[in-house]
């Protein structure tokens, strides 16, 4: 079982920068892969970023690409986003998610995900 508490939401203007925080207790946290996932009103839930259980492999949107990096601190059962140049189109609550996959990969999809965290919003005004 893994519980997974985000953070670091906000408001921010264009161009800025936050970091979000994904706490988790449990264990078996180095076991989980992570990833983000973001829903703007109105929209369908869509993935983000993704980072294996090791933190050797990391996948992300094309939306994202350049200006978030996601990483994690096994020894702290943490996993991070650095958001940098956000955009309005930014603007969404944002989900922590864990799951198991095969090997040392991740995915995409919201559906191979077990837990999720409650989300934290992030506001992005132009």
């Amino acid at each position: 079982q893994v519980q997974l508490v985000e953070s670091g939401g906000g408001l921010v203007q264009a161009g800025g920068s936050l970091r979000l925080s994904c706490a988790a207790s449990g264990r078996t946290f180095s076991s989980y892969a992570v990833g983000w996932f973001r829903q703007a009103p109105g929209k369908e839930r869509e993935f983000v970023a993704a980072v294996t259980w090791s933190g050797r492999n990391t996948y992300y949107a094309d939306s994202v690409k350049g200006r978030f990096t996601i990483s994690r601190d096994n020894a702290n059962n943490t996993g991070y986003l650095q958001m940098n140049n956000l955009k309005p189109e930014d603007s969404a609550v944002y989900y922590c998610a864990a799951g198991r996959f095969f090997g040392d990969s991740a995915s995409d999809h919201s559906a191979g995900y077990d837990y999720w965290g409650q989300g934290t919003r992030v506001t992005v005004s132009s």
